[in-house]
């Protein structure tokens, strides 16, 4: 459960701190105000997108941090599993983005990466959004959708494992079976790249080694010549005109002083420490001068090794652009290649037999899956069917349709996921046939099948709180008002957030925090603060009749506001 939310520098919001509590927490404000931008902290604080475009105008980073409540063993189990520790069952999680682009994030003080803060944010927070309802209009996701709801997700990932070995099989299998001539000069041009990449012997980072090394040989009376003036200026002529000779002289006169007045004893220290220094430094760039030796036969050995090594990247790593690495990555793939077409792996009998045992299993599996399925839409059916009279919609009929793929052979009938093509149906009108939900089903009738869909899956929701960003889209009247109860409801199982424009689902709510955009000066700010008493009644007032706030719409508000228990007005 979400507990507090503080947001600096993020988008329009200077700086704020919000409470939250337990049940049904609504977000209101004009439009435009700002709301969208609450839960857009909120999604980026728990691994979402992260742009420097995010950061107030003017300023050089923004921060979100939020805490939360621990609620499920996966949480806690998680943050084991990664060392960090939650205190008096809660943790604190916190992230920047600066205006570099680069983002940081922490969870209880613990630096993680941008995928291990959204993988520990599934159990916490689960945001729906305008984004989220349009994967009802992809047919592909309410698979996803039947298979939450029948428990099965760990069984169809099992699933997917072992089809794709399957696949990967055949492919080795159909390799196998192409034409001979084919394979063979597949199997001549790969023994010619193992050969010539192995007997090249290439080191790791040998490429740039080599470039520096060439660099250095080409340059050489150059890098020559500097080294000399340099080793000239510390040694200096017969004269004593040296940096060294001088720092003697200096050193000793120095020494003098010391004995006039002892107060320049630390000075004179620090003068013999950077004599030795600099000494020692003069020192270095003799030897290394002394040992520079220019050698014209390792130059063109050094070319003719770069040259090899860049012939070998044209043709094994994409270009000279690419790296050692990336040849060593083709030599890798090439003698696997190899060992499945002329190695054990190429023995097409046992590959066969393989394949037809895998075929039983994964038909086996898929059957399994879809007895499963058949059984969990049914009663997915009958449950958002349910939820969806209550929501104004008493009419509809909605189906989670079932047909198995077309084909006969397995590999036809299966796929990744199963044997199932899945779908839902709707029918909205009585006497309508049902039919696809992608196709007719308006804005508002979506919101209200997404949230059938949050209820009845909440309860393998391991996040304990449900965030809704617009699910009043397209409706109003009594739906919204059904709407707003149905909310209220889910709430004793869930923290509900909900942003709405409709008073008839905000007078629902436990708690309700207003959004306002206000310009002080000549800079533009978002204000996010809870409200309560008259200032709620004031709200609603304000939603019920725009921004001209009436005696009778603040009396209509009242009276909405107490008969939905909230009394504290």
């Amino acid at each position: 459960m979400l507990e507090e939310l503080d947001i600096k520098n993020f988008a329009l919001i200077d700086s704020a701190h919000v409470d939250f509590t337990k049940g049904f927490t609504v977000l209101s404000g004009e439009t435009g105000a700002g709301k969208s931008i609450l839960i857009g902290s909120l999604a980026f604080l728990l691994g979402g997108k992260a742009s420097a475009e995010q950061i107030r105008t003017g300023m050089h980073e923004a921060q979100v941090s939020g805490s939360f409540f621990l609620e499920s063993k996966e949480a806690f189990e998680w943050l084991e599993e990664h060392g960090i520790e939650a205190e008096d069952d809660r943790v604190l999680l916190r992230r920047l983005i600066r205006d570099t682009g680069k983002s940081s994030a922490w969870i209880g003080g613990v630096p993680v990466t941008r995928a291990d803060l959204a993988s520990f944010a599934d159990f916490l927070v689960d945001i729906h959004g305008q984004h989220e309802q349009q994967s009802l209009m992809k047919v592909a996701d309410h698979r996803r959708y039947l298979d939450i709801y029948a428990e099965v997700v760990d069984e169809v990932s099992a699933f997917t494992v072992l089809y794709n070995q399957l696949v990967e099989k055949r492919r080795v299998l159909d390799s196998l079976n192409s034409n001979e001539a084919e394979r063979a000069e597949k199997i001549d041009m790969l023994y010619f790249a193992v050969n010539e990449i192995t007997e090249a012997k290439l080191k790791p980072n040998e490429d740039e080694e080599l470039e520096a090394e060439e660099s250095k040989l080409t340059s050489f009376e150059k890098l020559y010549s500097d080294i000399e003036e340099i080793t000239s200026a510390f040694e200096g002529d017969d004269n004593g005109s040296g940096i060294i000779s001088l720092f003697k002289r200096i050193t000793g006169t120095a020494g003098k002083t010391v004995e006039l007045d002892k107060n320049l004893e630390g000075l004179e220290s620090r003068l013999q420490s950077a004599f030795y220094e600099v000494d020692d430094i003069a020192d270095e760039f003799r030897r290394y001068k002394n040992s520079l030796v220019f050698d014209p036969d390792r130059l063109v050995q050094v070319q003719e090794r770069l040259d090899l090594i860049y012939r070998l990247k044209k043709k094994y790593a994409g270009g000279v652009n690419g790296s050692v690495a990336d040849i060593a990555e083709y030599l890798e793939k090439a003698q696997k290649q190899l060992e499945e077409l002329t190695g054990s792996g190429a023995d097409k009998s046992v590959l066969e037999r393989e394949i037809s045992e895998l075929e039983k299993k994964v038909y086996t599996a898929a059957k399994a899956l879809s007895e499963k399925r058949k059984k969990a839409s049914e009663k997915m059916s009958a449950a958002v069917e349910e939820i969806l009279a209550k929501l104004g919609m008493k009419e509809t009929r909605f189906r989670v349709n079932l047909t198995e793929k077309e084909g006969n052979a397995v590999e036809q009938k299966c796929g990744p996921y199963g044997m199932d093509n899945i779908e839902f149906l709707i029918s909205a009108n009585p006497g309508s046939p049902l039919l696809p939900l992608a196709k007719i089903a308006s804005g508002g009738e979506l919101s209200r099948v997404m949230l059938a869909l949050k209820t009845i899956l909440s309860r393998a929701d391991l996040a304990g709180t449900l965030v809704f960003d617009e699910i009043d889209t397209g409706i109003g009247g009594e739906v919204a008002v059904s709407l707003g109860d149905h909310m209220k409801k889910l709430s004793a199982k869930k923290q509900i957030l909900c942003i709405t424009h409709l008073a008839s689902i905000a007078v629902y709510a436990d708690n309700q925090i207003k959004i306002q955009k206000g310009v002080e000066g000549n800079t533009t700010a978002t204000n996010v603060f809870a409200i309560e008493g008259q200032d709620r009644v004031r709200e609603i007032a304000r939603m019920l009749s725009g921004d001209t706030v009436s005696q009778a719409s603040l009396e209509h508000a009242a009276a909405m506001l107490s008969q939905h228990g909230n009394t504290s007005v």
